[in-house]
């Protein structure tokens, strides 16, 4: 399992960091732990995969111990929502140097400024990546008496661990939403079509994750270019995206690609690139160079499943903690055994429509859901969920010698009998207790996860490793850039025309 952590850099007066990113964390164009994501003020900390959850927060740990000694009055933001902002153009958008790659990465996030505003694009998540590994999948056809090649059933069974991640996604809002809120600035004009919390704050009473609700960053604020990515199998999601790709849309063809001389987008299509899909669970392929994810996707099948829904935990001075994780392997395992028909346009429908639900409305006494075209109880349906779950923590219990995941299990199911347990639901008690807006509660926990990360110990080795990985992070990117660059237009048509080609040739 791996994990990708994105925190906003604030400064000393609560408002999103003006300044670059810190030259003493690397080059965040060839860092391969720290860098950034869409804004320069948008620290993303990665950890290589780890075979288990205390070794993947560990690694976190430590890597945001050393960048926190490296900052100068700055903190990293404890919650997904942003805070102070001051309009889009005070989001500096993250530079990655003069390469052509570099200029790529530019464009590509100025382009999803113009289509989606940048206020959507410094909201923060936690992304789960996880997989079996190779030795699994063979002992697996054997159970299975199948016949399909390892590869072939890897991909056939990853498929269907996603489609019922889809199908029982709404449950990781309810559980971890830590979003109820949302401070004022968040809308330009400071107007938004939710209840005010105070005179700072907008709010739902119920709310369990705004992030993931329809105030966050979807492909479908412009009518006509929602995209749906078919999980029927891996060609099918991969060709979806390639439609995508190559499709031009009439908003994005009047917004212009390159304006006098400048850059506003790589393209005008309905994606510019796979990564603009906003999904909650992702198929990935490690990519080879310049290598398109969707190509990958075909030419080597699935390597990890992302899980993008996790909002920051701000209760937690990494984001995010060992029961979580102990409780998202076990909802994967048994998502991968569990039967996992193809979806329907209507049952799709539904669980995107559970998602807003649950995201807005979770803790709402006597809430329904979805399930298979009928009402079912949020609370029933979630206590099914876990109960289904049961037997996979008590095995990896047994293969452990420990009761985590079992303990991991009960906090969760104690969620669904009583909603004010839920991390959200404690964010508006403490607010209103405290008499908090969003802002002072948030600012408030980011002042003592920086007390956290200051007082804790970073071996020498540890940092001497660190150190390192910036110093070559500098040299790999003066490599890049020192290189022969061919123009930047043929390097674009260059780069998309092998989605033509894998179009033509698949």
């Amino acid at each position: 399992m791996g994990l990708e952590k994105e925190s906003l850099r604030v400064a000393a007066s609560g408002g999103i960091a003006k300044t670059v990113h810190p030259k003493a964390w690397g080059s965040p164009l060839t860092h391969s732990w720290l860098t950034t994501d869409y804004s320069e003020a948008l620290a993303e900390f990665i950890t290589p995969p780890c075979l288990d959850a205390g070794e993947a927060l560990d690694f976190l740990a430590d890597m945001q111990s050393y960048a926190y000694r490296l900052l100068n009055q700055e903190v990293l933001w404890a919650t997904s929502m942003p805070c102070v902002l001051a309009g889009e153009h005070s989001i500096p958008i993250a530079d990655y140097g003069a390469s052509n790659l570099g200029r790529m990465k530019h464009i590509y996030r100025v382009g999803l400024g113009y289509r989606y505003g940048r206020v959507m694009q410094v909201i923060a998540g936690v992304h789960f990546n996880w997989s079996l590994p190779d030795i699994f999948w063979p002992v697996y056809a054997e159970l299975l008496d199948s016949d399909l090649p390892a590869e072939k059933l890897r991909d056939e069974h990853y498929m269907g661990l996603i489609r019922n991640l889809l199908r029982t996604g709404w449950v990781i809002p309810y559980l971890f939403g830590a979003s109820p809120a949302v401070c004022k600035s968040f809308f330009e004009k400071g107007e938004a079509p939710l209840p005010l919390f105070d005179e700072f704050t907008y709010y739902e009473p119920h709310a369990t994750s705004l992030r993931m609700g329809d105030i966050g960053y979807q492909n479908s604020r412009e009518e006509g270019l929602g995209i749906r990515a078919c999980y029927d199998d891996v060609e099918a999601y991969a060709d979806s995206l390639l439609h995508a790709i190559t499709t031009t849309a009439g908003p994005w063809e009047r917004l212009g690609v390159k304006v006098d001389g400048e850059y506003r987008q790589l393209n005008a299509n309905i994606l510019q690139i796979e990564n603009e899909y906003y999904s909650s669970v992702r198929p990935k392929q490690v990519l080879r160079g310049l290598e398109s994810p969707a190509l990958a996707l075909k030419k080597r099948g699935v390597q990890y499943i992302e899980l993008r829904s996790l909002d920051v935990n701000a209760y937690h001075p990494l984001g995010v903690d060992e029961l979580q994780l102990r409780f998202l392997e076990t909802w994967m395992i048994t998502c991968l055994l569990a039967e996992s028909p193809p979806l329907s346009e209507a049952e799709h429908k539904g669980l995107n429509q559970n998602l807003l639900d649950v995201a807005h409305r979770g803790r709402e006494p006597g809430l329904e859901l979805n399930r298979d075209g009928e009402p079912v109880p949020l609370r029933e349906w979630g206590q099914q969920i876990i109960n289904a779950m049961m037997p996979v923590a008590a095995f990896m219990d047994r293969l452990h010698g420990s009761n985590d995941y079992e303990d991991a299990l009960d906090e969760q199911f104690n969620k669904m009998l009583q909603p004010d347990l839920t991390p959200s639901a404690r964010m508006l008690r403490e607010m209103r207790s405290n008499g908090e807006s969003f802002y002072h509660f948030a600012h408030r926990l980011s002042l003592q996860h920086h007390r956290f990360f200051s007082q804790r110990e970073l071996s020498d080795a540890q940092t001497r490793e660190f150190d390192g990985m910036v110093k070559q992070s500098f040299a790999d990117q003066a490599a890049i850039e020192a290189a022969p660059q061919e123009n930047f237009d043929r390097f674009l048509d260059d780069y998309f025309a092998q989605t033509y080609r894998a179009l033509e040739k698949y």
